[in-house]
């Protein structure tokens, strides 16, 4: 995974004292805040992100570093909202191309697998050139590809199954006998059996009966 990268403040040009001094106030908390973060104190570095948000909501690098604070602190669902504030069509495209990958791999510890993929296409859609991003895209359809196979494949996997159960069972019987049609099936056999009984019993009573070879 790509080591997600902070941004320092921008360098403005005002036109009135207040929003001069505003905006140094929130160029310092940030300044302070990567200090904190690069210390791997996320937990200090993430409220010093907030008091510069408070003071200018809309300033993509205090959300972009708040979003890498809070993915640090394994806040992968607040991570992605704060990316989110950062991807806004008025932000700088580098900021949004690394905001997108940001939230893609936010998404993806999430076990938002559908979701991640979206994301990915879009970095990579604004920066072909980024490697990191193309790698996790692939990745991550490949996982998708695992998760849910083709129809095809899953029949070819079933197939087998069905012929195995279809050899385990008997062969279906040409025509299926009513009940009285069974009844009279057993009575045919009985009397063939007393039949043949008494031909056995007839054979045997003449050759006891026969007399004995004169020599």
């Amino acid at each position: 995974m790509k080591k997600f990268m902070l941004y320092g403040p921008a360098v403005f040009f005002l036109l009135s004292l207040p929003f001069y001094v505003r905006a140094q106030q929130v160029e310092r908390l940030i300044r302070k805040g990567n200090k904190e973060y690069r210390q791997n104190r996320f937990d200090q570095a993430l409220p010093l992100y907030r008091q510069a948000l408070e003071r200018k909501g809309d300033d993509p690098t205090a959300w972009y570093n708040a979003g890498d604070a809070l993915y640090r602190n394994k806040q992968w669902a607040e991570a992605e909202k704060s990316f989110d504030r950062v991807i806004e069509p008025n932000n700088d495209k580098a900021l949004q191309q690394q905001a997108l990958y940001n939230k893609g791999v936010s998404l993806s510890r999430q076990n938002k697998l559908d979701e991640s993929i979206a994301v990915y296409k879009k970095a990579v859609i604004l920066n072909p050139a980024d490697e990191d991003a193309r790698v996790n895209l692939q990745k991550a359809l490949l996982e998708q590809k695992k998760k849910n196979p083709p129809e095809k494949e899953k029949d070819k996997e079933e197939q087998p199954r069905q012929d195995k159960k279809k050899e385990r069972e008997p062969p279906p019987s040409q025509s299926k006998l009513t009940p009285k049609q069974v009844e009279q099936l057993l009575k045919a056999l009985q009397q063939r059996e007393r039949q043949a009984m008494e031909k056995m019993q007839q054979l045997r009573s003449r050759s006891s009966a026969r007399p004995e070879k004169d020599w």
